[in-house]
């Protein structure tokens, strides 16, 4: 009986502890729902990369110049989503068949696997969370996903995304990368130079345009490819481009 009673105070003091820690959860917990008519300020990997330049002694500055959905390529859409979710349409936010073609491309190309999050995994992930694999990390990424899917259309999502990842160092969105790479805003964007910012997101700070390296040649290669071969995907974008 005494070794019972002693464990009570433990168990009361890990009890309030995970009532504090769900209560500091509850209030920082992002309003995701607010994002189907807000854009923004920032997102968590845009702040981790200014604090890495400026514990560096660089200015931090970032170029981003978030764009609405018609002042986005058609072709840089598509790129985007045969490069990293082709089930971006069909799913609700997780894709396991995402995860097989990654292995079997990886296979096929020698390479090491790329990434098999989906576009609204990867967005969630930009926008709050860290590179962290943790689980409790994943078990955020999670909830974030699903949350993103339930408030928003599958066209915000996309929007969101291209308008917030990193298409080199420093570099983010679609219309800053248009520019900085192509002299050109990002409605402008034809096949080929879609395929080579597509291709660059899976490692931005060492694959970009006007990078000459033969893994980045093939990646924007085989993007161009599948663009070509996935008439359907265009169709659900056209699709998207018609919903309110």
């Amino acid at each position: 009986m005494a070794r019972r009673r002693s464990l009570g105070p433990a168990i009361v003091i890990a009890l309030a502890a995970a009532a504090g820690w769900a209560t500091v959860e509850l209030a920082t917990w992002p309003d995701v729902q607010r994002l189907a008519i807000e854009d923004p300020r920032s997102t968590a990997f845009q702040q981790r990369w200014r604090e890495r330049e400026r514990a560096a002694g660089r200015s931090g500055e970032l170029d981003w110049r978030p764009v609405p959905w018609p002042r986005i390529s058609g072709q840089l859409k598509l790129a985007i989503v045969v490069a990293e979710d082709i089930d971006f349409f069909t799913h609700r936010g997780f894709a396991l068949g995402e995860i097989k073609r990654a292995v079997a491309d990886a296979w096929h190309a020698r390479e090491a696997p790329r990434g098999a999050s989906t576009i609204t995994q990867q967005l969630a992930k930009n926008l709050w969370l860290s590179p962290s694999r943790s689980p409790w990390r994943k078990a955020r990424e999670a909830l974030l996903t699903r949350q993103l899917e339930r408030h928003l259309s599958k066209r915000r999502i996309l929007e969101l995304y291209l308008n917030v990842v990193e298409f080199g160092p420093g570099v983010w969105g679609a219309e800053a990368a248009a520019r900085r790479y192509f002299g050109k805003p990002a409605s402008a964007l034809t096949a080929h130079e879609a395929a080579s910012l597509a291709a660059a997101l899976p490692r931005p700070s060492a694959w970009h345009p006007g990078v000459d390296r033969s893994g980045y040649r093939r990646a924007s290669e085989r993007v161009l490819a599948r663009m070509a071969a996935a008439g359907w995907v265009a169709q659900e974008i056209r699709r998207a481009a018609a919903s309110p």
